[in-house]
Formats: C-alpha cells, structure tokens, sequence
C-alpha cells in the first residue's frame, strides 16, 4: 500500500542554523547541536533521534512505525544513521526512559521522540530539566513550551475496523485485544465497537487487556480463547503482544486452511505478519501514520517551526489514520460500504467517541 502524506507542506530546505532554539548549552546536557559553530555560521541538517518504549524498535507496529518513519527523514535529508543525523535507543524498561532521552540530548540530537504514551512522565521530567532541549511525545500531551504533542484520532481509524470486522464476520462474533488499558487503546476499543454496532448491534464483541505491550505470549492465550470461543475476526491494538494473536491465527489456518480465520492489525500495514504459506490471514490494518508524523515534526523543526507548547492532531480528515488495502480479502462492495463510513467520519457527520460509555 502507498501511504498518502499528511499534505501538511512538508518542506525539503534546509533551515539556518540560528534557528534553532535548542542551541548549544555549557549547562549538564542540555546542548542539542545541530547550530553553527564557533560564530562561523556554517549551516547543518536537523538531526533527530527517539527512544522506544518497552515495545523495542521492532515490534511490528507503534515503534517500528516511528523509526521507519525517522529513517525516512534522514534519508530524505541526506543524514546518515548516528550522531548528527538520525537514531534511536531501545527501551528494555520503564527505568531506561530517562536515561535514554538524556544520552540522545547529550548526543546533539536537535529533536529527540519519546514514542509511546508510557513515556509521558519521563518526557516531562527532562523537558523541565532540560528546557533548550527540543522534544516530541507521541500519543500524550506534555504540556511544556519545548514540547510537541502528537496526538491521533485512533478512535477514527478503529471505527473503520469495526465496520470491516461486522461486514466480515460469519459467526456474528469477533474480539479485541488491547494492551495496557491507557486512554490511547480505550479509543481504540471505543471506535472498534461503535464501528461494529454501525453495521449490526446484534454482534458480539470480546474484549480483553492483557496488560502489557510486549508480551506476545499474552496475545497467543487470548486470541486462542477468543477463537475457541466463536469468534473469526480478532483486531488488537497491543503492540508487540499482538504478534502472539497473529501467530495463534495462522496455526490455525496452517491446521485448517479453510477456517474463516482473521486478525485486523493495528498501527501499521501488518499484512506481512499474516503470511501463511499462500495465505494471509490479515484483513486490513487499522493505520496510525506515526511514521509520517515523526517526519512532519522533524521537518517542521528544520524549517524553524518546531510546534513546541502545541498539541498536534492527525485524524482521517488529515490522513493521518485510516485502514491498510486488504488486498482483495474484503470483497469491493464491502469496501465500498467502508468508504461511506469513513467520508462521514471525514466530514463531521459521524463523530466517533473517544471512550467506551
């Protein structure tokens, strides 16, 4: 699938090096490079780095979304991997957040991502300790001046897997996994079953937390009780877990391949995740487009309109959410029906809530 830009005018020149409002400091770490030096006035490229949550950088979706989408950027802007250009650090724990975005300040990274609602406190206990510093959390708002929030409608995007998942049920029962139970998974829970009741109120819908993010065991057991119980269809919103729900589906459509055996992804286009010999047993994707808000916040930094102190939100209306093409799994006059529901969304005609009433 193409992702579609944001079509936020995201700029490819380079931005003077007096811009930068996280110039250098003699103060314990709170240099974030990338200015001119020695009053020389040499211009350089906006470096950028982030720091994953306990996910890993790998997992598939929220993080491996944001650092594709920080590799883009350096590609884009001719910055290699490391010090100057663009790189991330791996969380193993709540206890490394801190740290790591203190190395990536240290390092004179001039915009450093906390990926990841989990890293709310963090990101604004360095950005107080670090007030020149230039940082961006995504899926929370920290409200200080040298902050940018970016936040997404998920809810939008979840709504349109609901809608996918009641077209596509055949047992009129389908579940949702969710991670840790946070504000960011509850509105995808939320649109999931205001999407499904849209279509047919009559479906049963299965939720469970498994109350972590990178616990693929957790999403294997959860999704195995889902489909013994009934359900065909399961959609998590649970990070790296949620490859345990992919790995339950395709065993079963390795031991059955005529099983009607679905999983919706979440974040990004999971479909490479649903391979099964020359099967796929991934419908869509609900997408999050944190790879192109990473770069559109990078890009702003390097044109002098780093967003600190504002909230920036990317919803269907902006592309910034929407569902992955399913590859022909979802018949056309279904896809149909789904584009309906997302035009409205688009308009303001539907108005998808952000919680489970």
């Amino acid at each position: 699938m193409t992702k579609r830009k944001f079509g936020l005018g995201l700029s490819l020149m380079l931005a003077a090096g007096t811009m930068l409002g996280a110039c250098g400091s003699s103060e314990e770490g709170s240099s974030t490079g990338g200015s001119s030096e020695g009053g020389g006035g040499e211009e350089k490229n906006i470096s950028a780095a982030m720091v994953t949550d306990v996910g890993g950088v790998d997992d598939k979706s929220f993080n491996q979304s944001a650092w594709e989408g920080l590799q883009q950027y350096g590609e884009e802007n001719g910055l290699k991997k490391g010090d100057g250009g663009f790189d991330y650090l791996q969380s193993a724990s709540d206890a490394d957040y801190n740290t790591n975005l203190n190395n990536l300040i240290r390092r004179d990274f001039n915009v450093v991502f906390g990926i990841g609602f989990l890293m709310e406190g963090a990101v604004k206990e360095i950005a107080e300790q670090q007030p020149k510093a230039q940082l961006a959390i995504i899926d929370a708002v920290v409200e200080a001046p040298n902050v940018a929030s970016v936040l997404f409608k998920e809810q939008e995007a979840a709504y349109l897997a609901g809608v996918a998942a009641a077209l596509m049920t055949e047992t009129k029962k389908v579940g949702f996994v969710g991670g840790m139970d946070i504000p960011v998974i509850e509105r995808f829970e939320a649109g999931f079953l205001e999407g499904v009741a849209a279509v047919d109120d009559t479906i049963e819908v299965d939720v469970q937390y498994t109350g972590a993010f990178d616990k693929a065991e957790l999403g294997k057991t959860t999704a195995n009780r889902m489909y013994s119980g009934g359900a065909d269809i399961v959609f998590h919103a649970s990070g790296a877990t949620g490859n345990g729900v992919f790995t339950e589906a395709k065993e079963r459509k390795e031991a059955d391949p005529d099983a009607n055996i679905w999983v919706i992804g979440v974040d990004a286009d999971q479909y490479d995740e649903g391979q099964v010999g020359d099967a796929n047993v991934t419908l869509t994707s609900a997408l999050k487009e944190v790879d192109q808000a990473v770069i559109d916040i990078s890009n702003k930094a390097k044109d002098g309109k780093f967003p600190g102190g504002e909230t920036v939100v990317y919803g269907l209306a902006e592309d910034g959410v929407g569902l992955a093409d399913s590859r022909g799994a979802i018949p056309e006059d279904k896809m149909a029906k789904i584009e309906e529901f997302k035009e409205k969304i688009a308009s303001g005609e539907i108005k998808v809530p952000e919680t489970v009433e």
